[in-house]
């Protein structure tokens, strides 16, 4: 049997392929040895990490809390409301019994010049945006 040899040069790597260059090994820079800075860079991006993550649970808990706080509010609201429309019932009870004849029993003498006073806008006016989450 003859072996048949083949040219070397058929076989070179083309100018195309990449290579490693590992002269820069005996510098000091080697892919099997770690990096001076390598460990605080690693101790760095896990501080940066916790940080985000408590930063997360933080922003998350406050959102659920203002949800909460504001739900908490709507019901003190509806309760006020409530409360307001019977103190408005016994107002207007009342002021059923007071008439302009009994005013001066009471210390009240007429007005002589009226001045009224105008606010634009809606100052007591809440509105509610249901859903906002």
């Amino acid at each position: 049997m003859r072996t048949r040899i083949h040219k070397i040069s058929r076989y070179a790597p083309s100018i195309f392929q990449g290579k490693f260059d590992f002269s820069s090994a005996r510098r000091g820079a080697s892919l099997s040895v770690a990096h001076p800075w390598e460990h605080m860079g690693l101790r760095l991006l896990g501080a940066a990490l916790v940080v985000i993550f408590c930063g997360y649970l933080y922003f998350v808990s406050a959102s659920i809390l203002n949800v909460i706080a504001r739900k908490e509010a709507l019901t003190q609201v509806s309760v006020i409301q409530g409360s307001i429309g019977g103190l408005e019932q016994n107002y207007f009870e009342l002021t059923k019994a007071i008439s302009p004849q009994s005013g001066p029993a009471l210390g009240l003498s007429p007005i002589t010049h009226q001045a009224y006073v105008y606010r634009p806008g809606n100052v007591g006016a809440a509105t509610i945006v249901r859903n906002e989450i």
